[in-house]
């Protein structure tokens, strides 16, 4: 039997440069949180990714769904060690515990959305990253010792986040 709708909560539009959404600067890349885990009653979360040529984060797995659609430039995975180039209108599902990383190696700005499924990641993002302007907001300036701190915070709550470096 299919539950009653639940009226408290409501239809999210989402669009990256609709006003309130939130900017995260995370190893370089720019992440807008689009629909996150609070909307979704914690079953998915949506951002939209802008990844500069040479940006993203390093090997991890987690035991959650994790589904990336490009939608500019493309992107390089690294999954169970094998690499893939991922081009604009392509969409892969990285399956919860599968070692991954992307990379944009293309030598110009990538764009893409990725959903988490069950929501958590937005939340760890922003416990993470440091919240920006805008979309084209410039990372902030960290000094050696802020970077080690952000990477010491990641590495800290990555457990709770269900998550793993590698």
């Amino acid at each position: 039997m299919i539950p009653d709708d639940d009226p408290s909560r409501s239809l999210t539009v989402a669009h990256p440069d609709a006003p309130g959404t939130t900017y995260v600067s995370l190893v370089g890349n720019t992440y807008a949180m689009l629909v996150t885990g609070a909307q979704t009653d914690g079953r998915y979360c949506l951002i939209e990714m802008r990844v500069p040529d040479g940006g993203g984060p390093p090997p991890h797995r987690h035991d959650f769904e994790e589904m990336f659609t490009v939608l500019e430039g493309e992107i390089e995975f690294t999954f169970r060690g094998e690499k893939h180039t991922v081009a604009a209108g392509s969409t892969i599902n990285i399956p919860a515990n599968a070692p991954h990383n992307f990379r944009n190696a293309s030598g110009a700005p990538a764009r893409m959305l990725c959903m988490c499924t069950p929501a958590g990641q937005d939340e760890y993002f922003l416990r993470i990253g440091d919240v920006v302007a805008g979309k084209d907001a410039p990372p902030p300036q960290l000094s050696q010792e802020e970077v080690a701190e952000r990477r010491r915070r990641a590495a800290e709550l990555a457990p709770a986040y269900r998550s793993e470096f590698l």
